[in-house]
């Protein structure tokens, strides 16, 4: 009887541990699905969220009139993120997207798009020797209009915190963006504004083609 007895002391015992680590278990389950999301998560639901209809998962935006975000200078998109949100740059979508994100946000964003790989383009007519090099690589001496890779490097790398990366870049969107600089629609960079209204529009088009190409 009292090995019986004994037996069903266990047995009970068991039962209950088994129970208890069910219980555990369960808690730990529940704490993790309730744990707010790691900081990668929260960019990549930021990113798909906010940014991907229109620039693309990868920051290779499929539609060309938006630009393409892989690759570009953290610090350069950081500052164009700001400048939307307070309205320095005008742009009334990207100006309520930016609104949306806090400063810890934009820059979380601005890195994730930096470390994307950058879908290099192809220039449909402005090769090597075209009018689009020549501008880029020798400015217009009729009309003072400085070489773009004084400032944008020969490649089209850009430079940290001061000039963005152009190489590859939607040639639509370059040449939009020449054309806002010119009627001062975008006035978020004095250098571009006063080079523009230089330019015609033949020249612009032949430039921007020219860098869609560059690598």
């Amino acid at each position: 009887m009292q090995f019986h007895h004994l037996m069903r002391l266990n047995s009970v015992s068991v039962n209950l541990t088994g129970l208890m680590f069910s219980v555990l278990f369960s808690v730990s389950a529940q704490a993790a699905a309730d744990k707010p999301a790691a900081p990668a998560d929260k960019t990549l639901q930021t990113v798909n969220t906010v940014c991907a209809a229109c620039h693309g998962a990868d920051g290779n935006s499929a539609i060309t009139l938006n630009p393409k975000l892989a690759g570009q200078h953290p610090e350069y998109l950081v500052k164009q993120l700001a400048e939307f949100k307070s309205g320095k740059r005008a742009n009334a979508v990207m100006t309520g997207m930016a609104a949306m994100l806090s400063d810890a946000e934009m820059k979380d964003v601005a890195t994730y798009f930096a470390n994307q790989k950058l879908t290099l383009g192809v220039a449909k007519t402005n090769g090597a020797g075209s009018l689009g090099e020549k501008i880029y690589r020798g400015g217009i001496a009729a009309t003072n209009v400085p070489a773009c890779a004084a400032c944008h490097g020969p490649a089209g790398a850009g430079l940290p915190k001061q000039f963005p990366r152009l190489a590859g870049q939607h040639a639509d969107y370059t040449l939009a963006q020449m054309r806002t600089f010119r009627t001062g629609e975008r006035a978020n960079a004095p250098m571009m504004m006063a080079i523009s209204t230089k330019m015609t529009d033949a020249e612009m088009a032949a430039v921007a083609d020219y860098i869609q190409g560059l690598r």
